[in-house]
């Protein structure tokens, strides 16, 4: 399946501007793509802002604060993905949700991937393959369904399949900053999730937090998953893995995690709902990739 995706891939490449992504990417009013105004990246930033500031208690510093924005240097080289809901209108004033979407050559601009601030990645960038990092992932509360997930993650598997995208990374949070009140999920994480040696990034030494916080028989495996985030839940589903142990974000009021979902999955189901709603590329059954990955109960 890897071989066809990647055929498939470089049919389609041609055909897709910079700012185009191919498929049935639109349900009711809500649309999913890529910004492509600064307008549309300064809704994004002010979305970020009212979630992870407003809603998640993150620590702003004088300039944020001032600008009621979230913003750092990856926005300026990176592709942001857009929800958008057009019955509040066009462009920035219908943007609902988010997500950075951060490839090598944007990363490189600033110096490294942004995970790289918490957890050694060096055993991913020696592997084969083309990397995505995912991060700022947030939704208005409003909108918080499982139809715009399912969205979102179309036009993730969309993005990841125009891009030949084999490996997907990226920090995910539990809220808070005490991972003994997540001791239950991170051990889960640990004894279930834990991604093979030679491809499982570290949290930094002077930031490391152990995931093992309870042995393995005293995990009740249903608990866990009740109390993991749905997005976190959406990338296991997919086979997502976990790297070695956990960081705490002060200024994000998060305890964080890396997750490595490797693409093959995503594709195939990118593939299967290309099949079907355009007459493209692909094979097989399925649900659409949103369906598996919508991380939403």
């Amino acid at each position: 399946m890897g071989h066809e995706v990647e055929q498939a891939g470089h049919r389609l490449a041609g055909d897709i501007s910079p700012h185009r992504l191919v498929g049935d990417l639109k349900t009711g009013t809500l649309e999913v793509r890529l910004a492509e105004t600064a307008a549309e990246l300064d809704a994004a930033q002010a979305l970020r802002y009212r979630i992870f500031y407003d809603e998640m208690q993150a620590k702003p510093d004088s300039a944020t604060l001032a600008a009621q924005r979230d913003v750092d240097a990856y926005d300026a080289t990176c592709d942001h993905l857009l929800v958008l809901d057009h019955a509040l209108g066009t462009g920035a004033d219908a943007v609902v949700g988010t997500y950075r979407l951060i490839r090598k050559s944007a990363a490189d601009a600033c110096g490294g991937f942004y995970t790289r601030h918490e957890f050694d990645i060096s055993p991913l960038l020696t592997l084969s393959g083309k990397l995505l990092e995912l991060g700022r992932s947030c939704v208005d509360t409003r909108y918080r369904t499982r139809p715009t997930m399912q969205l979102l993650w179309r036009g993730i598997a969309s993005y990841v399949f125009h891009h030949d995208i084999a490996l997907m990374f990226g920090c995910a949070s539990l809220p808070g900053i005490d991972p003994d009140a997540h001791a239950l999920p991170l051990s889960y994480l640990h004894h279930y999730h834990l991604a093979p040696e030679a491809m499982r990034p570290r949290a930094l030494p002077d930031r490391y937090v152990a995931l093992n916080r309870m042995p393995k028989e005293a995990v009740d495996m249903k608990r866990a998953l009740a109390d993991l985030p749905p997005l976190i839940k959406g990338y296991l589903r997919l086979g997502g893995f976990i790297g070695d142990g956990a960081v705490i974000d002060d200024q994000f009021n998060t305890v964080d995690v890396c997750i490595l979902v490797k693409t093959d999955l995503v594709t195939e189901k990118y593939l299967n709902h290309y099949s079907r709603t355009t007459g493209g590329a692909g094979s097989g059954n399925g649900d659409s990739a949103g369906d598996e990955i919508a991380g939403v109960a």
